[in-house]
């Protein structure tokens, strides 16, 4: 998958892609429509943001590559890559039970915050790794 040169895009499936972890400083691109939405990311080495309509999606430390992101009323859905092993926070819905997978693999429920948010680690390496994320 490799890092996303245009920082953030649209892809034929409908979903969007972003993030480039090899930048050394932060970069970001605001007002990014897709399907309805304006996007706005902020990428480098040591993190990558992504907003949607004013309010926070996705967020990991260190920075990394996202492929397929796709977000719908009952969870969340990616493809992560990045040169270490990351803490990858997404929004969802407040107080609410979600079952987690990474690669394929069960990785429990977890519940959310008050504020709706969700952070898994994720173990990279030499492939994107997938993260799917569903409400109970």
């Amino acid at each position: 998958m490799a890092v996303i040169s245009e920082l953030i895009r649209s892809e034929a499936d409908g979903t969007i892609s972003f993030g480039d972890y090899s930048l050394h400083t932060k970069a970001k691109l605001d007002n990014f429509e897709h399907r309805g939405d304006v996007y706005k990311v902020k990428t480098c080495r040591e993190i990558t943001k992504l907003e949607r309509n004013g309010m926070f999606v996705y967020e990991s430390v260190p920075g990394t590559a996202v492929a397929g992101l796709r977000a719908t009323d009952t969870g969340i859905e990616f493809s992560v890559e990045g040169p270490e092993d990351a803490q990858v926070t997404v929004e969802l819905e407040d107080e609410t039970e979600y079952d987690i997978a990474i690669d394929g693999t069960d990785a429990g429920t977890m519940k959310t915050n008050l504020g709706g948010k969700l952070s898994v680690s994720v173990e990279l390496g030499e492939h994107p790794v997938t993260v799917r994320i569903q409400k109970c």
